[in-house]
């Protein structure tokens, strides 16, 4: 069943983007505290918070978005999941890296004084659409390769 015709589908999708806002949390607190406490370059913030992130995250879809995907066992699942989001990460790198510095020039020449820095905004900015669009590949891998032993 698709995605859009079934409610028990939706449902999941939900879930998985409930569990996804966790985990975007998680990410956006990790990588702000390693690039401005610690001034790590963006990748590297970004990489390490993500491995949070992934791990916040197969527990929880483990748990509450696939509580009936038990035929696998859970190491064997887990490793599915991360190499999913080791593609996701394949996807993720070029977009913290490329997008940020358009980003940052385009948000030096807002005609009006921000309460935050333009590198603070690039850098979550940056972020959000990387998480978006990692979001996006994450929920149909995994429901159709990691969690295909659940019904539609």
């Amino acid at each position: 069943m698709s995605l859009l015709s079934s409610s028990r589908e939706r449902d999941r999708f939900f879930r998985f983007l409930a569990v996804g806002t966790i985990g975007a949390l998680v990410d956006f607190l990790v990588m702000n505290f390693f690039s401005h406490v610690f001034h790590m370059k963006l990748v590297l913030a970004g990489s390490i918070s993500f491995v949070c992130a992934v791990v916040s995250n197969f527990l929880l879809n483990r748990i509450w978005t696939y509580p009936d995907s038990r035929s696998r066992p859970v190491l064997g699942q887990l490793l599915m999941f991360a190499l999913v989001n080791l593609a996701g990460v394949l996807i993720r790198i070029p977009i913290l890296y490329f997008l940020e510095p358009p980003l940052q020039r385009f948000l030096i020449f807002i005609p009006f004084k921000l309460p935050i820095s333009t590198e603070f905004l690039a850098r979550n900015g940056t972020l959000a659409v990387a998480i978006t669009v990692v979001m996006l590949w994450n929920f149909f891998v995994n429901r159709y390769w990691t969690y295909n032993d659940v019904s539609s």
